[in-house]
C-alpha cells in the first residue's frame, strides 16, 4: 500500500495484518482524488472508519488543511499512528478512537469532505451518512464506499455520482440546501 499523490507519493505504508481491515486500494484512491483533485487542498477533511489512515494521509499529502481520523479499533489506530509516525506527519491530524456514529453525534467540527468506508455488510455505513448532514459544511462533500450501489435515500442529503471501481462503489453526496 502506497501514497498515490501529492507530497508523500509513492511513500509506502505499514499494512494491517490480517483480514478484519480492508483497505482501499490504490487505484480507487487515485481515481477519488482525481473527482476531488479541487475540492482537497485547504479542505477539512474526515476520514470516518479509518483503518490504516490511507485515505486520511492521502488527503494530507494533497494539502487538505486538517484532517481527522476516527476508528473503533485499537489495532487500527496503531497502525494508522504507526503511519503518521513514518511519513513525519505531526501538524494537521486529529486522531480519534471511538464509536463512528457516536463521533458524529458528539463532534463540534464541520468538514467539507467526509470520507465514510464502514465494514462492509453492516448497517454502520447508512447510520453514518444518517447524521452526517450535522457535521458536514454547506458546500461539502460526503463519499460512501461499499460493495454494492447505494439505492436508498437519506434525509438531508442528495446522491449526485456513483462509481464502480473492481468490486468498490463510491457513491457522492452532497447537502439538500
Amino acid at each position: 500500500m502506497r501514497i498515490v499523490g501529492g507530497i508523500y507519493k509513492g511513500r509506502t505504508l505499514v499494512e494491517f495484518k490480517g483480514k478484519d481491515i480492508r483497505p482501499t486500494h490504490d487505484m480507487v484512491r487515485e481515481s477519488l482524488f482525481n473527482i476531488l483533485q479541487f475540492k482537497i487542498s485547504g479542505a477539512t477533511f474526515l476520514d470516518l472508519f479509518s483503518g490504516t489512515g490511507a485515505m486520511g494521509i492521502e488527503a494530507l499529502s494533497r494539502h487538505a488543511k486538517s484532517v481527522t481520523f476516527n476508528d473503533f479499533s485499537r489495532e487500527s489506530i496503531n497502525v494508522l499512528k504507526k503511519n503518521l509516525e513514518k511519513l513525519g506527519i505531526k501538524d494537521g491530524c486529529t486522531v480519534s478512537n471511538g464509536d463512528a456514529i457516536t463521533f458524529l453525534k458528539n463532534t463540534d467540527q464541520k468538514f467539507d469532505v467526509v470520507y465514510i468506508d464502514p465494514p462492509y455488510k453492516t448497517e454502520l455505513g447508512k447510520k453514518a451518512l444518517e447524521q452526517v448532514c450535522r457535521v458536514l459544511n454547506v458546500d461539502g462533500i460526503a463519499v460512501f464506499e461499499d460493495e454494492k450501489p447505494f439505492i436508498e435515500s437519506v434525509d438531508g442529503l442528495i446522491k449526485y455520482d456513483e462509481r464502480k471501481y473492481g468490486r468498490a462503489y463510491l457513491t457522492f453526496f452532497k447537502k439538500d440546501n
